[in-house]
This record gives structure tokens, sequence and C-alpha cells, in this order.
């Protein structure tokens, strides 16, 4: 199970992340659309989401610093939640940004708020799985020792 959760959630933090750095700029407008951060610290998060998204994805993909990768990645997530609902609370009618674009809403179009929250929130159970299971049989982690192997046994022994 912890294999998939780290291939769905990777997966979808590589994706977020590769739509968005070809054009920093679309962004750099999601982040500030939101209007939770100064300016110009909403300029350096936007430049630097993308790169964090796929860094963070490619390590839970491989299996490697798993449960760090999943406590960035839950918390990520945790983080758009937040955004988004911070977003509606305040009455804001914009495009989460979370594969690319971003931004304010065109006439006519409607923000999907709820559908947003829920597929991130069912993202965060996905870290804090991550975090809390060894990190299966398929990662890095694993191959290279580095899964917390008494965990790992005491969890084969049906003991965790």
């Amino acid at each position: 199970m912890t294999t998939v959760a780290r291939l769905v959630l990777g997966g979808v933090l590589i994706v977020a992340g590769w739509l968005k750095i070809g054009n920093p700029s679309d962004s750099v407008v999601a982040v500030k659309a939101y209007q939770l951060l100064p300016d110009s610290l909403a300029t350096t998060v936007g430049y630097g989401l993308p790169i964090l998204e796929i860094v963070v994805g490619v390590l839970l993909v491989v299996g490697l610093l798993t449960r760090v990768a999943g406590v960035v990645g839950g918390l990520l997530m945790f983080a758009f939640v937040f955004g988004i609902a911070w977003a509606w609370a305040h009455g804001l009618r914009i495009d989460c940004g979370c594969f690319g674009g971003g931004g304010q809403l065109g006439a006519g179009e409607q923000p999907a708020y709820l559908l947003d929250i829920l597929r991130d929130f069912g993202l965060v159970v996905l870290g804090a799985w991550i975090v809390r299971f060894p990190p299966g049989h398929f990662a890095l982690d694993s191959a290279l020792g580095l899964a917390g192997g008494e965990r790992v046994h005491d969890e084969q022994e049906g003991i965790g």
C-alpha cells in the first residue's frame, strides 16, 4: 500500500510541477491570486514551488528519503488545502493553479473549491501514510538499508 501511496502522491507532484515549470510567471500569478503572502514572498514561492514539487515527487517515486519526502509532500498538500479554503472563505474567484494556470477566473467560470480540497486532503492522507509505514520493497530506501529495518521487521511479523 505504501508503494501505491508513494507513486500516487509522487506522480501528482511531478505532474503539477512539470506543468508549471515551463511557465513560471503563471505560477507566480497563481500564488499571488490567493492574497495570502506579500508580493515578494509570493513571487519567490511561485518560482520555487514547481521545482520543489518535482524534487519531492521524484524522491517519492524512487523511494529515496521516503519519510522526509512524505512529510514535505503532505505539508505541501495541507498548505494547498488551507490556501483553497482561504480563497473560498474570502470570496475569491480563482483557479487553484494546482496544475498550471491559476489566477482570477473569467466571467461565467466557477471555482471547484470543494473538489480541489477533497483531492488535496486525500493526498495529505497519503503523505501521512507514507510517513507512518515503511516505504515498501520497491523503494531505494529499502535497497540501501535506509528503511528503518526494525520497523519493517516488526510489521512483517505483524507487531506494528
